[in-house]
């Protein structure tokens, strides 16, 4: 038998968290239980949210990719984070291949914005290679931005 006044108050949490952005079922259930909040209360929170579509992992990851692509940050990158947020693979290869945006665009603003010029020598080609990589863009769409400004240069 689940308490139904600690399930009101861990839905009023969680409806708190919600209110100010997206949370997956994994940060919900990670941040009521930092509230104390027992196992079955929260499980019992986070079905009623998904069954009344106040809570959605789909939703979370469209949300989280378009916000995190906006700033900068490439499919490699997302895969890792989301993974770290407890959401499935298949969820997020989902949710990276129905991003509306382009990856390749993105890279090419990012590189804009922190160089803005091609490299120099291998030096400088590998600083900004670490940096796009790090960003969590794959080598080869790297080098394909490298040769296709190179072409218009």
């Amino acid at each position: 038998m689940v308490d139904e006044q600690a399930v009101s108050q861990a839905r009023f949490a969680a409806m708190n968290l919600l209110a100010r952005r997206e949370h997956s079922a994994a940060e919900l259930e990670q941040k009521l239980a930092q509230r104390e909040f027992a196992p079955t209360v929260i499980q019992a929170v986070i079905e009623r949210l998904q069954a009344q579509g106040l809570q959605s992992d789909e939703r979370f990851v469209e949300s989280f990719i378009r916000g995190r692509a906006y700033s900068g940050k490439g499919p490699l990158r997302l895969r890792d984070e989301l993974q770290h947020k407890g959401i499935s693979q298949e969820l997020i290869a989902e949710g990276l291949t129905s991003f509306e945006g382009d990856w390749s665009a993105v890279l090419e603003q990012v590189w804009q914005k922190k160089f803005g010029q091609l490299p120099q020598d291998q030096k400088e080609k590998a600083k900004q290679l670490r940096f796009l990589a790090y960003r969590g863009f794959a080598a080869a769409a790297i080098f394909s931005l490298f040769d296709r400004l190179a072409e218009q240069a």
